[in-house]
């Protein structure tokens, strides 16, 4: 690879301090939603929150069907990190049972009520929803 080539593929790059910044102003904007609590309808949770090293560690406290107005990060982490996995044993080629995760038990999410960007909404939603029609 020619010295000039390897001048422009470095230029091209994006420059990870300056994207690194825009991410973290975009995760302090407050976005306004209701908080849904499917491990324990009707409860409250309470966590700590901290992204970014420069930023303080924030404990949080949320009650279940309740509208809160909170940063972008943490409703993005509250929709799409907060499951644990449900395993079941499967057979494999020698007939020994193995433990396989099935599926992801979703703990929480944080549902929008402002207007998002259509691909953090596809974000938002929970990837396993299964659609229920009733027929007549």
């Amino acid at each position: 690879m020619s010295e000039e080539t390897k001048k422009e593929t470095k230029s091209n790059l994006p420059r990870k301090g300056k994207d690194l910044k825009y991410q973290r102003d975009r995760d302090r904007e407050m976005v306004r939603g209701i908080f849904r609590f499917y491990e324990v309808p009707g409860g409250t949770l309470s966590f700590s929150f901290r992204k970014y090293r420069e930023d303080e560690i924030e404990t949080y406290t949320l009650n279940d069907g309740e509208i809160y107005t909170i940063p972008r990060g943490v409703a993005h982490h509250l929709s799409n990190n907060c499951w644990y996995p449900e395993y079941n044993y499967k057979k494999d080629e020698g007939m020994n049972n193995v433990a396989m995760m099935t599926k992801k038990k979703r703990r929480c999410s944080f549902d929008p009520l402002d207007f998002m960007d259509v691909d953090e909404l596809n974000e938002l939603r929970p990837s396993n929803i299964e659609t229920v029609t009733f027929l007549k």
